[in-house]
């Protein structure tokens, strides 16, 4: 009875499974339930324990006192605790919900002999400081629920599992984590000329364009492609109708939670945000699609990018851009390299090295060998990555 499994229990007591009713009850007051199961057990070990006595001693004398003894401890233990008790703890629903057919009606029974024993040892437990109305709570923390779902198994298909996994850690993870950075946006300058701008609308793969004027700290707006239509006549753009048609830009800091943000692009109905720190200083863009990314994976639409940053090579070692996200590196290919730090591959490199190096200087980071491959000015433009079967501290 106490090894079910109590959130089982609740979902086959919503379904109607009368076992589970009964079990449920049962469970209701625990100390009555144990009260009754000792009193059956003890008056059964204790009448055991005396037939064996008699039977004994008109058997071997007083030399049966011992002989009772041990057989009887042997036949209990074996017999009696340790061969049912380990059933009953692999297989509690199949031994627990039968026995309720028992219980319930030798408790009603009983009643007034546990509702005594149950006065007495409550008694004893307040005088000990011990509260007998305080259940343990059902409730489960983050960490638990993340042990649950991850501990699932053939339970839950692997993939849902990634799923809830990554749901329950978006916590965790800030906008600046996922980020595109400011130097990677693609978006429209309206100080080009036309021609630049209407190359950049053809060229994009992206349905929202961020509009700045010379630098990407002066945002105007987001343009929709949608609208492109409205933007574009016989003579070639019309700028006006550019700038009408732009949404105006939705703002917001660079440390806020995931699952804030989504909430967030939700309430306003917003999909593309500029990441500002605290300063007020563009750092970037988020869209919703990175967020549910951070829960289902990665979309189709985005595998060209990935692959564009990530060039695995025959020895087993990868040639990588040096503005890879980190997060993005660990996910596809299923790595672990530190994410509390710098969010690119090139930061990384540059906080372990201190320094800026030369473009053939090579170091370790955990289990992962790294030899820089090209350097310009100060950010690592490839790296070649490879693991080795000894890591460092």
């Amino acid at each position: 009875m106490m090894s079910l499994n109590r959130y089982r229990l609740k979902h086959l007591q919503k379904n109607n499974h009368h076992g589970a009713i009964r079990a449920g009850k049962l469970l209701e007051r625990p100390d009555r339930l144990i009260g009754l199961i000792l009193i059956g057990n003890n008056l059964v070990n204790i009448l055991a324990s005396a037939i064996a006595t008699v039977i004994a001693i008109r058997l071997w004398g007083d030399t049966g006192i011992l002989i009772a003894t041990v057989s009887l401890t042997l036949v209990v233990l074996i017999f009696a605790e340790i061969t049912p008790k380990t059933i009953a703890a692999l297989h509690p629903e199949g031994v627990a919900f039968p026995a309720t057919l028992i219980l319930v009606p030798l408790l009603k029974l009983m009643y007034p002999l546990v509702w005594l024993v149950s006065k007495i040892t409550n008694g004893l437990l307040k005088m000990l400081g011990v509260n007998p109305e305080e259940s343990g709570s059902d409730l489960l923390s983050k960490e638990e629920l993340h042990t649950l779902v991850a501990e699932g198994g053939a339970l839950i298909p692997a993939r849902r599992r990634r799923m809830m996994l990554n749901l329950l850690a978006l916590e965790e993870v800030s906008v600046n984590d996922i980020m595109v950075p400011r130097n990677d946006v693609y978006g429209i300058d309206l100080d080009d000329n036309d021609d630049e701008i209407l190359r950049c609308i053809q060229t994009s793969s992206h349905t929202r364009l961020p509009v700045w004027r010379d630098d990407i700290n002066d945002i105007a707006g987001v343009l929709h492609l949608r609208n492109i239509s409205k933007v574009i006549d016989r003579q070639g753009l019309d700028r006006a109708a550019l700038e009408r048609e732009m949404d105006a830009p939705y703002f917001i800091p660079e440390s806020t939670p995931l699952h804030t943000q989504l909430m967030n692009f939700q309430k306003n109905k917003h999909r593309l945000a500029m990441v500002v720190d605290e300063y007020g200083e563009v750092m970037g863009l988020v869209a919703m699609e990175d967020i549910l990314e951070e829960i289902v994976g990665e979309f189709t639409s985005n595998l060209a990018e990935t692959t564009d940053n990530i060039f695995p090579q025959r020895d087993g070692s990868h040639i990588i851009t040096g503005t890879a996200n980190i997060r993005e590196v660990n996910r596809v290919l299923h790595w672990d390299l530190p994410t509390n730090g710098p969010k690119t591959l090139s930061g990384l490199i540059l906080e372990n090295l201190e320094s800026f190096p030369d473009a053939n200087a090579g170091l370790a980071i955990g289990r992962y060998r790294m030899e820089i491959l090209e350097l310009e000015g100060n950010v690592v433009r490839s790296v070649r990555v490879g693991i080795s079967s000894e890591s460092n501290p």
